[in-house]
């Protein structure tokens, strides 16, 4: 198949409005914003009805929001977690931006941790946004480091992993925004993992790497898609464009869950930013007001975003545990990935999840 168009401003075209097209190979593997009823069934229909974890009356979500280096903070809640003994297994996670490179690891459970803890203390994570990768151009910064982090850390016998969990009934769902149709995708992770293969493995990186290419940092990532006699490229980026935290998609907030028919069903919602307003004079110039206002950004449309997932979860009668870095650990810059507070976020995350004091139960 040739491309649809002939490339214009470095690129090949979208679909044109109203067709749909998939990654070759992939059907139905994700869920994109506006989809009708039919859709959305077709989507969550297979979800569990009852949990395949240990407590069979129980089932357990897990959503991972952005928050830029903050993602430090819900890598070392995890592990700390883990060191506690309190780490459950979790039947749904979801993950946005920097959550959606911690979501697969979240999901896999323990035995993965050591790699969470590499791709958040690594050498390579802390060049991400490094001066010698600025690369003007679709992006300031080179989209080589996040790439080359997500390649490291993400490999095949991680995909035979989520494929053996998603055949057990549990779901991996992460985000990304559609520049061209400004339209969230929520990708299912399972199945793409369990197409098997090199394309597959293609495929889960790149979704990856969409969701964590923050716009105007990074170069959105190009996912070719395709119908019988036609090839496009849609333009993606990082998921938190449109949602920073979700554990439904939007048409379901305001409905009832009526496919998860459990007795219990926990959410836990673990916000890797501050929430609370952080009150500090900003100098007079254009970075600090650029760092000063995507934490604004990322504090009000983190706050909503919550609210939202609180609402759902009183709807429904879903038991709901949040987790946010604490504020008197505010005034942290969540662009630097500098290895001195990658790590004190780290431990700090780990600290609380150890001493029992990371989730506070809102209902």
């Amino acid at each position: 198949m040739k491309p649809s168009w002939p490339r214009r401003l470095g690129r090949v075209g979208p679909p044109p409005g109203g067709v749909r097209a998939e990654p070759a190979g992939f059907s139905q593997v994700r869920f994109i914003g506006d989809e009708d009823e039919q859709g959305l069934a077709r989507f969550y229909g297979e979800l569990p009805t009852r949990a395949p974890t240990s407590t069979p009356d129980c089932l357990r979500v897990l959503a991972l929001s952005g928050g830029g280096a903050g993602g430090a903070f819900g890598a070392g809640a995890m592990l700390g977690l883990t060191q506690s003994g309190s780490r459950p297994k979790f039947d749904i996670v979801t993950g946005v931006s920097t959550g959606a490179l911690i979501a697969p690891f979240a999901f896999l459970g323990s035995d993965w941790d050591e790699h969470l803890a590499g791709a958040y203390l690594g050498d390579q994570t802390s060049v991400i946004l490094d001066w010698t990768t600025l690369r003007p151009g679709a992006g300031l910064y080179a989209s080589d480091p996040l790439s080359g982090l997500v390649r490291r850390y993400i490999d095949a016998d991680l995909l035979v992993a989520v494929a053996a969990a998603h055949a057990e009934g549990r779901r991996l769902f992460v985000a990304t925004a559609n520049l061209d149709t400004q339209k969230l995708s929520i990708w299912d992770m399972g199945a793409i993992a369990s197409r098997g293969g090199p394309e597959a493995l293609m495929l889960f990186k790149d979704v990856l790497v969409a969701s964590a290419s923050m716009p105007g940092l990074f170069p959105p990532k190009m996912i070719s898609v395709a119908t019988e006699d036609a090839v496009f490229a849609e333009m993606h980026v990082d998921g938190g464009t449109i949602t920073p935290l979700f554990v439904a998609p939007e048409p379901l907030i305001v409905r009832r869950a009526q496919q998860w028919a459990v007795r219990e069903v926990e959410v836990y919602a673990l916000v890797n930013t501050t929430l609370e307003p952080v009150s500090a004079a900003t100098p007079m110039g254009v970075v600090p007001i650029l760092i000063r206002s995507f934490e604004l950004m990322l504090r009000s449309t983190y706050r909503n975003a919550l609210r939202a997932v609180g609402a759902y979860c009183e709807i429904n009668g879903f038991s709901l545990h949040t987790a946010s870095i604490p504020a008197d650990f505010g005034g942290i810059n969540m662009l630097r990935f500098d290895h001195g507070l990658l790590n004190n976020m780290f431990e700090h995350g780990a600290e609380l999840a150890r001493n029992g004091r990371l989730w506070t139960k809102v209902r």
